[in-house]
């Protein structure tokens, strides 16, 4: 049966209109060898499909045929090599397409798909300029033909107009995907809390990780784990994982598993010597404060960008407390002073991809969140070691406390609530 996104998007299509939408391809990582594939969030989103080099063409003005999927055809040497395909006949029977044929057919059977539709719903620049190449030709020779009857599409659109404003709201079984996501995530950062040591790699730390990841069922890690450790965590997107962890230092991780083709994102800190020093607990206790604070805020009507001025409120108020910022809080906040140690925004749509789909505006204005939208929460602070005028005791500290948060019709649900993230919890687990 096909998928009721794809009765969706059909609904939502502009009248007699097509739809082509190219699945990934593979990458090669070295010579010969390619990395793991992974499907394109939004072709799997309407087909279910997961093998390379596949298209699909919807149109549903079309009386048979409305729904086609063009595969790679069964090869059993090739399958010797590479894995089971499910081939033409399983494009039919298991994913539910009305016609289904080998990809090399797909230019020679483009005019018929495409012939005299008003509007061609494609990603020109999507990442496959043959694609993109073989559409534009055949569309410069149906402006030639049309005294045989056959007339070009008017307007090229973008799907993920539509696709992406769909994706933002999740449904019941997808936020069920989110939440075992979430689970598997947040038990794998407990377990890191548990085994880390003075003297260890961060990198034995990242392995542990990722091993419960595929252990508990996913696929592997939703983007590149973060493990940072003392200095390492000041810097945002650090995924070398390759420093020796020290007694007296903390540990950010920023791990997130993706099941079934949905991520979760998770960030926690702690003390990799079991308890948080004195400067380390201020700064992280800022943090928390920020987080929970924002995360209260959640609910339908607010918008991201009202979550995050009130994030930066509350650090730059604790940043003058603390003595790393000086002045009046309203002031350094005009001036953007609180960028030098809160320099990225307070959270993102999160669902097939990390960083999801949808747009943060309506009408040039911040957009409102509603149910079925899930986002991240994660303020942060971090301190580079040679920060000027700062007082020493704060040098090199690094938190990020990141949570996944649904919206429901009257508050919040935070899917990664089994990640500690209290001080007491996390010392209860980190204690040696």
């Amino acid at each position: 049966m096909p998928r009721p996104q794809l009765a969706e998007f059909m609904r939502r299509m502009e009248p007699n209109s097509v739809a082509i939408l190219p699945g990934a391809r593979e990458a090669t990582r070295s010579n010969d060898t390619e990395y793991r594939y992974r499907q394109d969030s939004d072709f799997y989103y309407l087909t279910g499909f997961n093998e390379p080099e596949s298209i699909a063409v919807i149109a549903p003005a079309r009386e048979e045929g409305r729904y086609t999927l063009f595969v790679r055809p069964r090869d059993p040497e090739k399958e010797t090599w590479t894995g089971r395909r499910s081939g033409v006949e399983g494009a039919k029977e298991k994913y539910g397409a009305d016609e289904a044929f080998a990809v090399e057919e797909f230019p020679a059977k483009l005019l018929d798909l495409m012939g005299n539709a008003r509007n061609l719903y494609y990603r020109i620049g999507g990442g496959n300029p043959d694609l993109d190449d073989t559409i534009v030709r055949q569309i410069a020779r149906m402006r030639m033909m049309i005294r045989r009857g056959i007339t070009a599409p008017q307007a090229i659109i973008d799907p993920g107009a539509i696709l992406h404003e769909m994706r933002l709201f999740k449904t019941e079984d997808e936020i069920a995907l989110m939440q075992r996501a979430a689970d598997i995530a947040s038990e794998a950062h407990a377990e890191a809390m548990k085994f880390a040591r003075p003297g260890m790699k961060e990198y034995e730390v990242e392995a542990l990780i990722e091993y419960l990841f595929r252990k508990n069922g996913a696929a592997g890690p939703a983007y590149s784990s973060i493990v940072g450790g003392g200095v390492n965590a000041t810097i945002l997107h650090y995924i070398n994982n390759d420093a020796t962890l020290r007694d007296g230092e903390l540990l950010l991780i920023d791990a997130g598993a993706e099941y079934e083709t949905y991520a979760s994102d998770i960030t926690r800190t702690f003390p990799v010597g079991g308890r948080f020093t004195a400067p380390q607990r201020e700064i992280y206790e800022l943090v928390l404060d920020a987080q929970e604070q924002c995360t209260e805020m959640v609910k339908p009507g607010v918008t991201l960008e009202a979550m995050h001025l009130r994030s930066v409120e509350i650090l730059t108020e604790g940043m003058v407390r603390l003595g790393l910022l000086e002045g009046d809080p309203a002031k350094l906040i005009e001036e953007e002073k609180y960028k030098k140690f809160y320099m990225h925004r307070l959270g993102h749509y999160l669902g097939m991809d990390v960083h999801d789909v949808g747009g943060y505006h309506k009408d040039g204005q911040p957009r409102a969140v509603e149910a079925g939208m899930v986002m991240t929460v994660e303020p942060g602070l971090y301190i580079s070691e040679d920060a000027e005028d700062i007082p020493d005791k704060y040098r090199g500290i690094g938190v990020r406390i990141e949570d996944d948060v649904l919206v429901t019709p009257d508050g919040y649900r935070v899917l990664t609530s089994k990640a500690p993230k209290q001080i007491e919890e996390i010392e209860a687990l980190t204690a040696r």
